[in-house]
């Protein structure tokens, strides 16, 4: 190793130093940084030099810190002995890139565990989400791992799929507003490799969310103006505004055409017409996809120069090694891989790797799940819950005038955290929360009611397991028959139903599935539901799970209704401090709750032409995008427009004053949606989110609430695919929900 390498003088700039190191390097250590060896993942916690041998000795460009068992000091010390491994035994010293998953905490023992994605979804709140972000980048980088493969941004409009929970629901705009503010966590403005930020990974790009029939990695055959309009918008918000440094292409395939090699999408569309300038990433095993599932590569090498050639630029997997042989052949210009080597380098110098790629043992510990990142872990929990129904105000119970609660249900007693979770180590059950916040006033009586699948294990060793079993027959039918029991004795009953991690999950093999044709509760949970409900005792239901359930039993005869999805390490004292009325529930619902499968597809955004109905059957949901009650309430008055006329490059402001006309504080989000009355050519749905704002009101207290309406929010791709704002009239809706609202009329002129 020349100790006078331009490269390793930090003093030089980035450049330079690039341009030094690439002179150095073989085509060997070449194609060795674009490729992520996950030949380390071994059950043993402590590094191997045998395995690092075989693996790394020409050097690598990421790693993995995913590790089933490894706590946070092991992480440390595993990662700083790769970053020594490669710094020492390499020829040219250079550091590893670490990635960790960072969907709702970093996916690590120890790390904090905040609401799962489709939760903090529910907060409807830009800044709740950026803090939260800013923790996972904070935890990522004291433990040694600097790219982070989040936010996932797919529009998820068929819930039917298991990865509907790791997804901000099925609006463009909401998935936007928070998709942005997840970046700048993690990020900051910009990428620059600051101490306490990662890069973050925009996925999966694209059209991942509405998979044919609902089943994961299924084709995605939409017109390119859906997709535009859509599917597209949040990656192009976390682009064009949130500047992100990373995007991941998605296993499915596009009107015929896989991600993984498809130049429109990743070259033409995300680089050229956007102006990506950052990694291009694949998924895990992405580009051996293109040759064992989507069939259009005969093998590695194949695969490898078709995703390079289509823009990939860093595989998570190996096949990228092969790019050496096409580079030699002249079917791939050395120029064009070096420029995908100089990327990631980029990065790497950027990060301060060179100079020291080691971490803190202690500040890991000190950091992770520290106390602040604990109390944020409580806040997002709190605000990530819906009231989904309160009749006769059920809720919240008096503790005064309550002798017993029965908690029943399969997660009443167990901590769900859902896919991509890890384990906190901290986490407190809905059992546990109620039972400390009840102390002595309430006694608290439990019952298991019924098994959902019988693999033991934490969240994160579920979610793994590729079988999944169903619970005995005979085991439930006693169960439910202790349950009402219980229920019998009890003043009211909670019951804790939903799925766990392995009802809802990615399915990413045939051998591991986690989609579903069915929304109703999986399990004999309806047959608990109902058997509890007949003994006429007040029941509350609380839904833990990962997409949206069809609960046409519950919304008719359950009083209460809260949905909580999975809601991280603070489970059990967020849903206890809601339940007693310590906190006020303010969360709205990011996506549709369907009265069955066949009403799929239910986003709301529908056109004009569909959801005519069915025979004997209601044609609205369950509970509509955006609804979410309180213990208080709230009235929309005075809505006004600054000018109800404009020109289409004008814009106007709508104001409305919102008051709390409740006894007690609460949170309003208040949302604005538009609908073009009168398209020329295309039709556009009956409306769309365009704005909201989460606010809080104490009781009396009035806030005029105001939102910017012009061309940003009125334009659309027309019939030319360019972005157009029609003239005409627009109707601009205001209110708590997408099906409770108040309106105002602007008129466009002009084109």
């Amino acid at each position: 190793m020349n100790p006078v390498s331009i490269y390793r003088d930090p003093s030089q700039p980035i450049a330079a130093r690039i341009a030094d190191l690439l002179a150095q390097m073989t085509l060997v250590e070449k194609c060795a940084q674009l490729v992520c060896d996950f030949g380390l993942e071994t059950p043993d916690v402590n590094f191997s030099m045998d395995l690092a041998r075989q693996h790394l000795s020409n050097g690598i460009g990421v790693i993995s810190s995913r590790h089933r068992i490894r706590k946070t000091r092991q992480t440390a010390a595993f990662l700083n002995a790769v970053q020594t491994f490669l710094r020492n035994e390499t020829r040219l010293g250079i550091p590893a890139l670490v990635f960790g998953e960072g969907l709702h905490g970093y996916m690590a023992h120890e790390a904090t565990s905040f609401p799962q994605a489709i939760g903090l979804a529910s907060a409807w709140d830009t800044d709740l989400h950026e803090r939260v972000f800013q923790v996972v980048a904070k935890e990522m980088r004291a433990r040694g791992a600097q790219y982070a493969l989040s936010p996932v941004l797919d529009v998820a409009r068929d819930p039917r799929w298991g990865r509907t929970e790791e997804t901000y629901g099925e609006d463009p705009y909401l998935i936007s507003r928070l998709g942005v503010a997840a970046v700048r966590g993690l990020q900051g403005e910009c990428f620059n490799g600051a101490a306490d930020k990662v890069l973050a990974t925009a996925k999966h790009f694209s059209a991942h969310g509405q998979p044919e029939g609902g089943t994961n990695c299924a084709p995605a055959n939409y017109a390119e103006r859906t997709l535009r309009d859509e599917l597209f918008a949040p990656f192009e918000a976390a682009v064009r505004e949130g500047k992100i440094g990373s995007v991941m292409a998605s296993y499915n395939e596009i009107n015929g055409i896989p991600s993984h090699s498809n130049p429109w999408l990743l070259r033409d569309l995300l680089c050229g017409e956007w102006g990506f300038e950052g990694l291009v990433v694949s998924d895990g095993w992405g580009v051996d996809d293109l040759y064992r599932l989507h069939a259009v590569a005969v093998d590695e090498a194949d695969a490898a120069e078709l995703a390079f050639k289509s823009g990939v630029e860093v595989e998570l997997g190996s096949c990228f090694r092969q790019l050496e042989h096409a580079v030699r052949a002249g079917r791939i210009p050395e120029a064009e891989l070096d420029a995908a080597v100089a990327k990631l380098l980029q990065v790497k110098f950027q990060l301060g790797l060179f100079e020291n790629p080691f971490v803190d043992e202690e500040k890991a510990v000190a950091v992770t799940n520290c106390a602040e990142h604990k109390a944020l872990a409580l806040e997002a929990a709190h605000k990530s819950i819906v009231l989904l129904k309160n009749e006769g105000n059920l809720l919240p119970l008096d503790k005064s005038n309550l002798r017993s609660l029965a908690v029943i249900g399969p997660n009443a007693d167990a901590l769900r955290l859902g896919g991509y979770s890890g384990d906190p180590g901290c986490g407190e059950s809905v059992l546990s929360g109620i039972r400390k916040k009840a102390g002595n006033a309430v006694e608290i009586l439990y019952a298991e009611g019924c098994g959902l699948t019988l693999s033991p294990g934490t969240a994160g060793e579920l979610w793994d397991l590729d079988e999944v079993i169903v619970p005995d027959p005979a085991r439930d039918a006693m169960l439910i028959a202790e349950a009402v029991a219980t229920a019998a004795k009890a003043d009211a009953v909670l019951l804790v139903l939903g799925d766990n991690e392995q009802t809802c999950r990615e399915g990413w093999s045939e051998q591991h599935l986690g989609d579903r044709d069915s929304l109703d509760l999986p399990g004999r949970q309806e047959e608990l539901l109902q058997a509890v409900a007949a003994t006429g005792k007040p029941v509350i239901l609380l839904l833990i799970n990962g997409r949206p359930a069809s609960i046409n039993f519950a919304a008719e005869h359950v009083a209460a209704i809260l949905e909580g999805w999975y809601l991280g390490q603070a489970t059990g004292p967020a849903v206890a401090d809601v339940l007693f009325g310590d906190v006020n529930p303010g969360g709205r619902l990011p996506i549709t709750f369907p009265r069955s499968v066949g009403q799929i597809p239910a986003y709301y955004y529908r056109k004009p032409s569909a959801r005519r109905g069915y025979l004997f059957s209601n044609k609205e949901p369950l509970f509509a995008f955006g609804h979410g009650l309180s213990y208080t309430t709230f009235a929309y008055n005075n809505l006004r427009l600054s000018a109800d006329k404009i020109t289409a490059d004008q814009s106007t402001t709508l104001a409305v004053d919102v008051t709390n006309t409740g006894s007690r504080s609460g949170d309003e989000v208040v949302q604005l949606y538009i609908h073009d009355v009168l398209s020329e050519r295309v039709t556009r749905p009956v409306k769309l989110l365009k704005g909201f704002q989460r606010i809080t009101l104490q009781p009396g207290e009035t806030r005029t609430v105001m939102f910017e309406v012009g061309r940003e929010q009125l334009q659309f791709w027309g019939e030319s695919m360019q972005k157009v704002v029609e003239p005409g009239k627009f109707e601009l809706m205001v209110g708590g929900s997408s099906q409770n609202l108040s309106m105002a009329f602007l008129e466009v002129t002009g084109g």
